[in-house]
């Protein structure tokens, strides 16, 4: 198995070109997915702001409210609010009982609200390297 990258500008790069996966699947209609992919850049970003604040590599952990404590970093209320809902998303996108389901849950307005949303809070984390 690969070690974890300990270069904080690799986190964000991987969470950017995520979030460019999530745009791409999200065109194809696979909105669940995109979701995914918002909530994993989003990840990604923050735990490349722990390495580059912490040190060490984040702990394996997909709860974005746990590793926005550790970085001890409050972003603003709309960023803050959406990061929680993306934290609520991501079980049910991770591991879908019916994908049917799942695809009507979500609609196509709110997943292109989901990339904005994703691409300013990894813009916002971003500046706090």
């Amino acid at each position: 198995m690969c070690p974890l990258s300990t270069d904080p500008e690799e986190w964000i790069y991987q969470a950017k070109r995520d979030l460019k996966t999530a745009a791409h699947v999200a065109k194809d209609k696979q909105r669940y997915y995109a979701l995914f992919f918002c909530h994993l850049a989003v990840e990604k970003a923050l735990k490349g702001l722990y390495f580059k604040r912490l040190g060490t590599v984040a702990p394996k952990t997909h709860n974005l409210s746990y590793l926005l404590e550790k970085v001890n970093e409050k972003p603003p209320e709309d960023l803050f609010k959406f990061i929680m809902r993306l934290n609520e998303v991501n079980v049910i996108t991770r591991y879908p009982e019916d994908i049917s389901k799942i695809q009507q849950e979500f609609s196509p307005e709110f997943v292109a609200f989901a990339l904005k949303k994703s691409k300013e809070i990894i813009e916002w984390i971003n500046s706090k390297f």
